[in-house]
């Protein structure tokens, strides 16, 4: 396999544009006029601390925001739910007030995110685990402070983290934490789950012909019309910038990249992602940029976070064992050489067939 995917150039009638933060790029052109009379609108928002940025289809200004003010709504609602900035979300709440062994009711939405969760982090054995927040929340103050976390502080916040610690009650929607001071940090799967329900919040409005961004987690409803597919461009490694870069089309899935672009901490030569793996309590060294297309926003962003940790064979096992879930991989070793992990269906998706000069 090659270390690169080459892709034809794009013609100048293409347009594009790089959303800062995110880690996915959109590509669109202005689409053939037909029968549908839709017309094109755009938005963006801050939400959950990061742009959201909209693009949908609408037969009138009146409607699209309308669709868009509810797909809007179902983020603000999501971020109340399980920020773990915000001290009054449900999730901080639970946290905070929750005595050791006793169930705590939670709503639908909390109750779901979780049981996906702890569904991967069995699948993953723990390598994907939402209860290392007490973990996150030290590499963010290093990063802040440029230096490694402190070794005691890290050891004491390791006895808080384990997804067995966390029991989950069926039949009253409840929640167990079995340890003090547990902190579940929900920064991997919620943009996701956030991005879906926006989706349904539009197409409840009549509106289908959506693309969501936030923040590079990407869910793409129905096409535009006059077209097959949304364009997608895989971000790349930053030591890959003169190759071309990989483009996908999409509808009706969901694409989610992981990597270190943006959010590391280098000490005396070594770089430590914003990843955390919570096996071990350490930002991740090798880096790698993970994109996954899978069939929900929610899906993909856990998985992209989960493959991440396990490296390149591990990860693509568990793409393997996920029913309609595809893997590009660029992973960048310590003597400077890229390699790409492609699981075998994702070729379907690569647009360079779909793009003429023309």
């Amino acid at each position: 396999m090659t270390n690169t995917l080459q892709v034809r150039k794009l013609s100048l009638s293409w347009v594009w544009w790089v959303v800062w933060g995110t880690s996915l790029f959109l590509l669109t052109r202005t689409p053939v006029i037909g029968a549908e009379k839709l017309k094109r609108y755009e938005f963006l928002q801050i939400r959950m601390g990061i742009p959201v940025n909209i693009t949908l289809y609408a037969p009138s200004e009146a409607i699209a925001n309308q669709a868009s003010k509810a797909a809007y709504d179902q983020f603000r609602k999501i971020d109340s739910i399980m920020s773990d900035y915000d001290p009054d979300s449900e999730l901080m709440q639970l946290c905070k007030n929750a005595a050791v062994a006793q169930p705590v009711g939670v709503s639908p939405e909390l109750f779901e995110v979780l049981t996906e969760a702890q569904k991967l982090s069995q699948q993953t054995d723990g390598a994907f685990d939402v209860t290392v927040g007490p973990v996150v929340k030290l590499w963010r103050i290093a990063r802040r402070r440029e230096e490694l976390p402190d070794p005691q502080r890290l050891a004491k916040a390791m006895e808080s983290v384990g997804y067995q610690n966390i029991e989950l009650k069926k039949e009253n929607r409840s929640v167990i934490l079995k340890k003090a001071n547990m902190q579940i940090d929900l920064g991997a799967i919620a943009k996701g789950y956030a991005a879906d329900q926006a989706l349904k919040a539009m197409k409840a409005h009549g509106i289908s012909k959506v693309l969501i961004d936030a923040g590079g987690d990407i869910v793409a409803g129905d096409s535009p019309p006059g077209r097959e597919f949304w364009m997608i461009e895989i971000e790349k490694l930053q030591s890959e910038s003169d190759a071309e870069t990989p483009i996908v089309h999409l509808n009706n899935a969901a694409i989610a990249t992981s990597g270190d672009a943006y959010q590391f901490l280098e000490i005396d030569g070594a770089r430590y992602s914003h990843i955390v793996n919570p096996l071990t309590g350490k930002g991740l060294t090798t880096t790698s940029t993970v994109t996954v297309i899978a069939p929900t926003g929610m899906a993909a962003d856990r998985l992209a976070s989960a493959v991440s940790v396990l490296g390149a064979q591990k990860g693509l096992e568990l793409i393997q064992r996920n029913n309609k879930t595809e893997l590009f991989m660029f992973t960048l070793d310590a003597e400077g050489e890229i390699s790409a992990t492609v699981s075998d269906g994702f070729s379907k998706y690569f647009a360079a067939q779909h793009i003429s000069d023309n």
